[in-house]
This record gives C-alpha cells, sequence and structure tokens, in this order.
C-alpha cells in the first residue's frame, strides 16, 4: 500500500482502521481536518495542520481547540466521554460502543478523557485536549500509556463552576505536548533548543500521599522507575513528609456545592499548607497516579481510582502523568509529577527530562499492527 504523506491523511486512516474496535470517537470530520491542513500549509501557520483530537461533543467550542485551531492545528473528530449512569467517570462511550483500552481489551482506558487517550495512544492523533476534575486527564493518561498534563486550575478558562476541572492535553510524550502549551497558554514554553532545567531535580516521593491503599505491583513499578531516576541524576529525592489529608470528602463538598462546609474548608486548608510547603524552591512531588491498574468494563469495585489525583483539583496544582512501566499482567502504570500553581512551563521541562531517562513508552500492539499495514 502506498504511504500516504499528509499527517491527517495519516490519522484519518488509522481512525478508519483502529476505531471500529477502540470507540475513541463519537464523532470524524474528515472533509473538515483536510481543508484545515490545506489551509494552514497555504498561511504557513506554525502547527502545519497538527491532527489532534478534542474532548466530547463540546469541545470544539473549548478555548485550547479555538487557539490550536488558530495557531494551524486541524481537529480530526471529537473523542469518547462516559455514557449515563458512570458514576465514577472511568469509562468512555463511543459512537459504536464503549471504548477500550489499547493495551487491553477487557479494560478501560480510564476517564472521562477516555477517547482523547485512546487517540493519542494508537497514533489515531498527535494530541488531544482534555479536562481534569479529579484526575480525568491524567488517570486515562496513566492508562493508556501516554503522558498528560492537568493545567494549574484557573489558569485556562472553564465551565465548571465548582473550580475543581481543569484544562489539560494528552499526548504521545511531555515533547510532543509543547505546541499545546505554547499555543494555548502563550509564549515562554521552552523549545528544544532551550537549556534543560538543571539536574538533578530536587523531588519528594510518596507511595499513597499518606492515606491511599495502594496495589502493591503498582507502587513496585512506580518505585522502580522512580530509582532509575535517581540512578540516573535526574532526580534527588528530599527527606521530606509528603503525607496529606484524605481529600474524598471535601472534593464531594465542594462538588455537591457545599465548598465552605467546615470539614471540607479544614482539609483544604491543611493540604493547601503542606503542598505549598512542599513544593517550595521548584521541588517536585512524585507519586503513582492511580492506586489501582486499569479496572475492567464492569467498575472499579472498592477501589477510588481518583486516591492520588483529586487532592491536586482541590489544591489547584498543576500535575502530570508520564509512563512509568507495566504490570505483569500488562497494564500501563503511570508516575504523577506536581508542581507549585503556575508553574506549568516547569512542570513540563521536568517531564521533559524525567521521561528522558526512563524507557521510551512501546505503543500499543494494535497500533503496530496498524502501522505496519501500510
Amino acid at each position: 500500500m502506498t504511504r500516504t504523506t499528509s499527517p491527517v491523511a495519516r490519522a484519518l486512516d488509522r481512525i478508519g482502521r483502529l476505531d471500529p474496535a477502540l470507540h475513541a470517537f463519537i464523532e470524524v470530520w474528515p472533509d473538515e481536518a483536510l481543508a484545515r491542513e490545506r489551509e494552514a500549509a497555504a498561511r504557513r501557520l506554525p502547527l502545519g495542520g497538527l491532527p489532534f483530537a478534542v474532548k466530547g461533543p463540546s469541545g470544539i467550542r473549548s478555548f485550547a481547540a479555538r487557539r490550536l485551531i488558530a495557531a494551524g492545528g486541524s481537529p480530526v473528530g471529537a473523542t469518547s466521554v462516559p455514557g449515563p449512569g458512570t458514576h465514577w467517570q472511568t469509562w468512555g462511550l463511543g459512537a459504536h460502543g464503549r471504548t477500550v483500552n489499547p493495551w487491553r481489551a477487557d479494560r478501560t482506558p480510564g476517564g472521562s478523557s477516555a477517547g482523547s487517550a485512546v487517540a493519542v495512544a494508537t497514533g489515531m492523533a498527535e494530541l488531544a485536549t482534555g479536562s481534569d476534575g479529579a484526575g480525568s486527564v491524567r488517570i486515562p493518561a496513566a492508562w493508556c500509556g501516554v503522558f498528560g498534563l492537568k493545567t494549574t486550575n484557573g489558569l485556562l478558562p472553564s465551565p465548571d463552576r465548582s473550580g475543581l476541572a481543569s484544562a489539560g492535553v494528552l499526548a504521545r510524550s511531555a515533547a510532543a505536548a509543547e505546541p499545546y502549551l505554547r499555543h494555548v497558554l502563550g509564549g515562554g514554553v521552552p523549545d528544544a533548543a532551550a537549556p534543560a532545567l538543571p539536574l538533578p531535580l530536587p523531588a519528594v516521593y510518596s507511595e499513597d500521599l499518606g492515606f491511599a491503599e495502594v496495589d502493591l505491583e503498582v507502587a513496585a513499578v512506580v518505585r522502580a522507575a522512580v530509582d532509575r531516576l535517581v540512578a540516573a541524576g535526574t532526580v534527588r529525592l528530599l527527606g521530606h513528609d509528603a503525607a496529606l489529608l484524605d481529600p474524598v470528602g471535601a472534593w464531594t463538598a465542594v462538588r455537591g456545592g457545599s465548598p465552605d462546609a467546615p470539614e471540607a474548608v479544614r482539609v483544604r486548608r491543611t493540604n493547601d499548607e503542606r503542598l505549598d510547603a512542599l513544593l517550595a524552591g521548584g521541588t517536585l512531588l512524585l507519586t503513582p497516579v492511580t492506586p489501582n491498574r486499569p479496572h475492567g468494563h464492569e467498575g472499579p469495585g472498592d477501589f477510588y481510582s481518583t486516591a492520588l489525583t483529586w487532592a491536586f483539583n482541590l489544591s489547584g496544582h498543576p500535575a502530570a502523568s508520564l509512563p512509568a512501566g507495566f504490570t505483569g499482567d500488562g497494564c500501563p502504570v503511570g508516575l504523577q509529577l506536581a508542581a507549585a500553581r503556575g508553574a506549568d512551563v516547569r512542570l513540563l521541562a521536568a517531564a521533559r527530562a524525567v521521561e528522558e531517562a526512563l524507557p521510551a513508552a512501546p505503543v500499543p500492539p494494535t497500533a503496530g499492527r496498524a502501522a505496519a499495514g501500510h
């Protein structure tokens, strides 16, 4: 078969090959995407027709999508989000069925940015927009083996009145996510020629943030990745305590419209003080993204998949997920990096340094077979 040369044409071809089994998209826009790519080339726009996906039915109207289009990005379609009755928001429902994890079809890809993570992991889009109110970018990034970033709360427009949700991006790597920060957030994002952050990066590692029950194998995969970062001279671990108060009650109160409930105020104030002290001076906080591996489509059971992510939605700190490795049953595991509020650019630079010291994330077998078909 003759290889197509247009990035958008290649993305659309992969969608046609893969999405009937993965159900990552609810809509695909081939004619519009190709037209935008031609326009971007004709106008010499910086993104040059970069094929990206948008989260959910309203994603094309988001601030991030508008900024990417203005810079020459070409949206190829809208990705799946949870269907009715999915309380934990860790599923996706595509146009023709439930969204499946590209590594294991019997497992969920996570959510609520489910289809966005699957599209990026399998090369159906080069990056995808997401939103994160409790881990909805970081969890699917972790479970699909890609990079995901939740920006500092309030940095970008969000329709979520609770203030918990923040815009984010999913990409194959931190380096591949740079166009999002450059063109959505504005200038100041380092490019490949910019000086790297001085190494080693000061960091604190916490397996459980002081309260979560973490799957032993998930914890072992993340700890091995952290040890590799230390051995490579990328990270220098500090002996600080990263214990927080369990945010479940506070998050639920804020989400339910009661942010001034006394216990919620106490938990938020305490965790804010601890995190601000911990992350001062450019220190990173490293944790697993989730306490559990990707669960089946029937649900997570007794696990709170959000246990290690939603504290940063309450506090507003930016946080990212990077591929850390795999459990023995073939499930991807994510390493979470959190940084000081507003330090999104520095967090991306730190993520680039971290991913350079870790083994390159593989592509899912399904995506590899599709590439071999050309």
